[in-house]
């Protein structure tokens, strides 16, 4: 029977090797609390935050208005002649008895100053004038100096300056929200505004479209062409002092039948709760309930996708 001598350098060895491993498991042990701490600060979603607003809500539509001239006057000719002058210009303005045109008869034309030479008393010209009904804009001129014209025919058109409105096509269904004189926000092209009135309604609906033209009448003094179309606003109900949040801070479901937001109840937990929407104005929507306070806190961006419960981090 042999025995087995160890020496001691191999104890030595074996003392060094197990004093490495446990250095290592203590480094190990010492780094977990450390990702631990790290995980929890990735799982933090950065959002940002908004309170309620009081402001006044209104729920409207906007429909198409277009400019026109409702009356029109048609200058004719009263003679049959040669036009001697035309002071009408396309778009040009009239007042009312300003000089447009001057007909010279044939007949004057064929016998010039004869009968005046033969008796000097007579005082024969030939010449008629034609003046301007009322004021507008010459929106059409359908001759020149010189042209051949028969009586009766149309030489120019005139827009009626003071029947210039905006005729809005309401849709018949929505006739209860709009009343006489009721008061009506217009929007030009380029973003300018005019205060318009209801001042009266067409008494015929459109066959196909079923749209009744309402005449909106607008108070200015900037001359604004025919044919422009507008946006006329139409307020069907308004609220003041209502509870409101960006649209960027509602969620909903696949359907739209559920919306809710994300409130924060903490520094860094934010919640699902359920509310009841009301009136939407451009980017607001009233919130019926629950009635949030001003110091709650309503994740505005960064919500989408959040669970109930969330950790999230506030940024500016």
């Amino acid at each position: 029977m042999k025995t087995l001598i160890i020496k001691y350098p191999a104890f030595k060895y074996l003392f060094f090797i197990a004093g490495i491993s446990l250095w290592l498991c203590s480094c190990k042990s010492n780094d977990k609390p450390a990702d631990d701490e790290n995980a929890d600060v990735k799982a933090q979603t950065p959002v940002t935050v908004t309170t309620v607003d009081q402001n006044t809500m209104a729920d409207y539509i906007e429909l198409n208005a277009t400019s026109v001239f409702l009356q029109k006057n048609f200058i004719k000719s009263n003679a049959i002649g040669y036009l001697q002058q035309v002071n009408a210009k396309p778009g040009h303005f009239v007042s009312k008895g300003e000089l447009l045109f001057t007909i010279k008869t044939k007949e004057a034309q064929a016998i010039g100053n004869s009968i005046n030479i033969l008796d000097t008393t007579f005082k024969f010209s030939g010449v008629n004038r034609i003046k301007a009904p009322g004021p507008g804009y010459v929106s059409q001129l359908n001759h020149q100096t010189g042209d051949y014209v028969q009586d009766g025919e149309a030489l120019a058109t005139i827009s009626d300056r003071s029947s210039f409105v905006f005729l809005m096509q309401l849709p018949y269904e929505l006739r209860q929200y709009v009343k006489t004189d009721q008061n009506v926000q217009l929007t030009l092209p380029g973003g300018e505004k005019l205060n318009g009135r209801v001042a009266s309604f067409m008494p015929s609906v459109d066959t196909v479209a079923q749209t009744q033209g309402i005449v909106l009448k607008v108070n200015t003094d900037k001359q604004i062409p025919e044919n422009l179309i507008a946006r006329a606003r139409i307020i069907k109900s308004q609220k003041a002092n209502s509870n409101s949040l960006p649209k960027s801070a509602i969620l909903s479901n696949e359907t739209q039948t559920e919306f809710w937001v994300m409130k924060l109840i903490n520094p860094t937990t934010a919640i699902k709760t359920p509310i009841k929407k009301g009136i939407e104005s451009g980017d607001r929507v009233e919130i019926l309930s629950p009635k949030f306070s001003s110091q709650d806190k309503i994740v505005v961006s960064g919500n989408y996708g959040l669970a109930d419960t969330a950790k999230v981090k506030i940024v500016q």
